[in-house]
């Protein structure tokens, strides 16, 4: 076995270093291709099924074509929110060549949690649509943080757009940086009690489950929902690693690192993000990642279990939203922040309420809140969303106006890539 190869700025693994955040902060404004190749890259009837069922959606709109082709979208239709692991690789112009090598690794060793993120929605996705984005950092902002010394937080803009320069959603996703060493001095949520149910509970929480049941065609008009009015509830766990695992068959987690990558695939990797990989107890290395899945790891970095993806509970906050809204309902936007760990066994219940019931030029809206709370009383999830709701009186909802300035923007960077060659990277 060889040795380890040695880096010149090994004391920095692990630790949040003034340069690495000067350099994250040059970058912001920055738009460039999205050149990373998701799970996904192009929708058919068969992903859209897998990715629905492996977060428990059921939704005949997304798992039945036959039905999905009797509704207003005429065609299988993918959970908005899918849109997050959807990714062909975009051709064009890069950053400078320089900045991406200095990029390449920052903050390394230093342990990522997605923390949630806002999504806006203008089209729906379809079973053989191609998706591509561009992207660039939106903002970057040091922060303190009770559970991990100094934090940094970072929004990056996602556009994605279809084989026709469509728009069909923005994603502004939230990650926090924060150092190894002082999550796992602080140790904030070591001494956490960890779940355990009795048979008479798994069976009560398999009853809920059996009751619960998408709005699907049955149609919620704009008309019939006031101020206050409660969402219908579902519920998500108790969490267990297939639950982890069934996120990445949803297409989750393998970019842009692949870190679950095997064999000569993660040897190559390993060479590109070193920092994504370190040795397990047989001296192994051994994605980051295992974090949602080894105990051992877990506790290394101040957690006392496995815990679940945050990108993973924005699937199911949205769940909740498209459930509710059934298949005229038009989802246009969502805002969620993700509070607290989600650890292996614990009960997610997912509820919300309308707290606002409007008209406007856009159409029938309706904005709501929810929030996932634990077996614990912990609300771990928070969201905001806004919803088109058809009207009894004026009729069918009409689907959101995309920005001029990034359809103009999506277009000349589909432009560029059907030629074959770059130029469109740059401030925008």
């Amino acid at each position: 076995m060889q040795p380890d190869k040695p880096s010149p700025d090994a004391k920095n693994v692990g630790v949040i270093t003034d340069e690495d955040i000067a350099l994250q902060k040059e970058m912001v404004g920055l738009d460039e291709p999205n050149q990373t190749r998701e799970f996904h890259s192009c929708l058919s009837a068969d992903t859209i099924r897998n990715f629905a069922l492996n977060v428990g959606d059921d939704n005949p709109l997304y798992v039945d074509s036959d039905y999905a082709r009797r509704t207003r979208w005429g065609a299988p239709i993918a959970p908005a929110i899918m849109m997050a692991v959807v990714n062909e690789p975009l051709r064009g112009e890069r950053l400078p060549k320089d900045m991406r090598a200095r990029a390449r690794g920052l903050f390394p060793g230093c342990q990522m949690f997605m923390s949630g993120g806002t999504w806006n929605w203008y089209r729906p996705i379809y079973a053989g649509d191609t998706i591509f984005s561009f992207e660039g950092e939106d903002s970057v902002e040091v922060k303190a943080s009770e559970f991990g010394g100094r934090t940094v937080h970072i929004v990056r803009r996602y556009v994605k757009f279809n084989q026709r320069g469509e728009v069909v959603g923005i994603y502004r996703a939230l990650r926090i940086i924060a150092e190894r060493k002082t999550a796992r001095e602080k140790g904030k949520y070591a001494a956490l009690e960890m779940a355990h149910y009795s048979k008479d509970e798994v069976k009560a929480i398999d009853a809920d489950y059996l009751g619960e049941a998408p709005r699907g065609g049955q149609g919620r008009f704009w008309e019939d929902v006031a101020e206050g009015d409660e969402l219908s509830p579902i519920r998500k766990g108790p969490l267990t690693v297939t639950d982890v695992f069934l996120a990445h068959c949803a297409g989750y987690g393998f970019a842009p690192y692949r870190m679950l990558a095997t064999g000569r695939v993660a040897a190559k990797d390993r060479q590109i993000m070193r920092g994504m990989y370190s040795r397990n107890d047989q001296g192994v290395y051994d994605t980051e990642a295992r974090v949602h899945w080894d105990r051992d790891l877990a506790k290394q970095v101040g957690n006392p279990e496995a815990y679940d993806w945050g990108l993973q509970r924005e699937f199911w906050l949205h769940h909740l939203l498209t459930d509710w809204a059934g298949d005229d309902g038009f989802v246009v936007s969502q805002r969620d922040e993700i509070r607290k760990f989600n650890y292996i066994g614990d009960l997610q219940m997912l509820t919300g309420r309308v707290v606002r019931k409007y008209a406007a030029d856009a159409g029938h809206m309706v904005d709501v809140e929810i929030c996932a709370t634990n077996q614990r009383g912990e609300k771990t999830a928070l969201a905001w969303a806004t919803i088109a709701l058809p009207s009894r009186e004026v009729g069918a909802v009409v689907l959101p106006e995309v920005p001029v300035e990034l359809a103009r923007k999506a277009a000349e960077f589909l432009k560029i890539h059907n030629a074959g060659w770059g130029g469109a990277g740059g401030k925008g």
